[in-house]
């Protein structure tokens, strides 16, 4: 759900107002304002952020909304036919390509090819828009694929490419940016199977843009709120979430054991595996708990409307699924084919990681969340002194 919002509300929107009939008026009153409303939103964003992979998407759309208005009347079936193979082809290369500013060497780049693809779209327009045609209207699928899709065979197989490629790239990295690509890539065919330029294909490529400002915004609030390494909320969203919990909650502090001898003998490579693997188990925490990233090898875990007595068992649940997962060290240089039987000097080596926690609640002198926090953390050097892997209460 979380990758469906808001962009999939936003573009159901734009479905029922470009294809309702009674809804027409307002489609005309909307498409006065919406659009430079939604390229000005856009281009505040690109500029304030330097998100220069935002600026480029909005050039892309800019052309294709307003593009074919100003080509001649003959012209524009085509300019219109170049944007459907076009505009797939354009954002795909943009969300694969790392964003490295306006004006740097790649930055020329992108201006120059972007730029360059509209004059050379606008010169088939002027001079042989049938010549065009033959290229953007290529019969390459049956004609009933074309008929039934509403876009031209090159710009149906375009769409393919980067539906799929920018799919696999939004699974792998959900807050990446293939997500924006791919949901500004759906209000492009909303757009383009309006099959002609005009106030309904402005509106869709408006809400397009609309989507790749969503997407900085997401962003930037992921990058925020949320640990880069493990992936979990962090500091700041802890914080946040302490100011928001009523009268019964929990509070726990959960420690890495020997997290920095670890560190020191196998790498720091492998020492944020193990942040990885430790915060994937923490996760999973039940009774509605819910994980964050303290800091260096410390995380929290924080319950809404339970007791201490009522959390603990989760946390000896998470605690006992640390220390059963079973963490290989390997040597980061062996053979791609590994010799059997391994020589003992190449073998990995079972490492067991193991976690200490400490839970409190509100109570007796602990009376506002950074108290219990402290306290908590008082308990987690309580099981630490005790012999560690353990969960011990305030």
């Amino acid at each position: 759900m979380r990758l469906a919002l808001p962009e999939a509300p936003l573009l159901l929107g734009t479905i029922l107002l470009v294809h309702l009939p009674s809804l027409h008026t307002l489609l005309i009153s909307f498409g006065k304002f919406y659009p430079v409303a939604a390229f000005a939103l856009g281009l505040f964003l690109a500029l304030r952020y330097q998100r220069a992979r935002l600026l480029f998407c909005l050039l892309v759309l800019a052309l294709a909304a307003w593009g074919p208005l100003a080509a001649k009347l003959d012209g524009r079936p085509m300019v219109f036919a170049a944007a459907g193979l076009l505009i797939p082809l354009n954002l795909l290369v943009l969300a694969l390509l790392p964003d490295r500013g306006f004006f740097t060497v790649s930055g020329w780049r992108k201006w120059g090819v972007i730029v360059g693809e509209a004059l050379l779209v606008a010169t088939l327009a002027k001079t042989g828009p049938s010549a065009g045609d033959a290229v953007f209207r290529a019969s390459l699928l049956a004609p009933g694929i074309v008929d039934f899709i509403g876009l031209p065979a090159p710009a149906i197989l375009a769409f393919v490419l980067a539906f799929a490629m920018l799919a696999v790239l939004t699974i792998r990295e959900p807050d990446g940016p293939g997500r924006g690509a791919l949901w500004g890539l759906v209000a492009c065919a909303i757009a383009l199977t309006m099959g002609k330029p005009g106030v309904a294909a402005t509106v869709a490529f408006s809400s397009a843009a609309v989507v790749f400002s969503v997407a900085v915004i997401e962003t930037s609030y992921h990058q925020v709120y949320h640990d880069a390494l493990t992936g979990l909320p962090g500091r700041r969203a802890l914080d946040e979430a302490l100011l928001r919990l009523g009268d019964q909650y929990v509070v726990a502090m959960v420690d890495v054991d020997h997290f920095k001898k670890f560190n020191d003998t196998f790498g720091h490579d492998v020492g944020d595996e193990v942040l990885r693997m430790v915060a994937a188990r923490l996760a999973t925490v039940e009774r509605g708990g819910k994980a964050y990233r303290y800091g260096g090898e410390e995380f929290s875990i924080l319950f809404s409307g339970v007791t201490a007595a009522q959390a603990t068992p989760a946390l000896e649940a998470v605690r006992a699924a640390v220390a059963d997962s079973e963490f290989t060290v390997r040597k980061r240089l062996r053979p791609r084919k590994k010799p059997n039987p391994l020589p003992v000097r190449e073998r990995s080596r079972h490492s067991p990681i193991t976690v200490s926690i400490g839970v409190a609640g509100p109570g007796g002198r602990n009376k506002t969340p950074d108290q219990v926090l402290q306290a908590a953390d008082r308990a987690l050097y309580q099981a630490k002194e005790q012999g560690r892997n353990r969960v011990v209460g305030a």
